[in-house]
């Protein structure tokens, strides 16, 4: 799960980091941190970098991560972050069934995603899919993902 690159769909805010990237999204919601954006945005660059590039590997490395943003939000905000009230479920994770949610965005938007392809995805862009498919959010980068990821192909009728 070591996955820290950074998408196309996310290079308007890459440079300044402004915006928290998928790779730190995967990484809280498996280690059950809810990290708001003005937490965030208070962190410096080279901070941010790090809770980017740290190791995520395994479960010693998850309960490090979360420690390691607990104690830097808290040196910077006073307060440590939320976490949150359970875990998502990592749907992402499984290759061989697409969550309906991402197949519904995908319909929603005429793209075709078929199993063979979902399954080829890192799991990282699987997750970036399930977040970007999220209902009432406005999914702007659903479809620069999907072209991201090569997944443009077919239109459905």
């Amino acid at each position: 799960m070591n996955d820290a690159a950074f998408f196309g769909f996310e290079a308007d805010f890459v440079d300044s980091l402004r915006c928290i990237p998928m790779a730190v999204r995967l990484r809280l919601d498996v280690s059950g941190v809810k990290l708001k954006l003005n937490e965030w945005s208070k962190l410096d660059q080279a901070q941010r970098l790090r809770l980017v590039q740290a190791p995520f590997a395994g479960e010693a490395d998850i309960r490090a991560y979360a420690e390691e943003l607990a104690r830097v939000v808290e040196s910077i905000t006073g307060s440590r972050p939320s976490l949150l009230a359970e875990l998502p479920d990592p749907v992402w994770e499984d290759p061989g069934e697409i969550p309906a949610q991402v197949l519904e965005q995908a319909r929603s938007v005429k793209l075709d995603l078929p199993l063979k392809a979902w399954s080829a995805l890192r799991p990282l862009q699987r997750f970036a899919l399930v977040k970007l498919s999220r209902a009432g959010h406005e999914n702007r980068n659903f479809i620069p993902a999907m072209r991201e990821f090569g997944l443009q192909g077919r239109a459905v009728p």
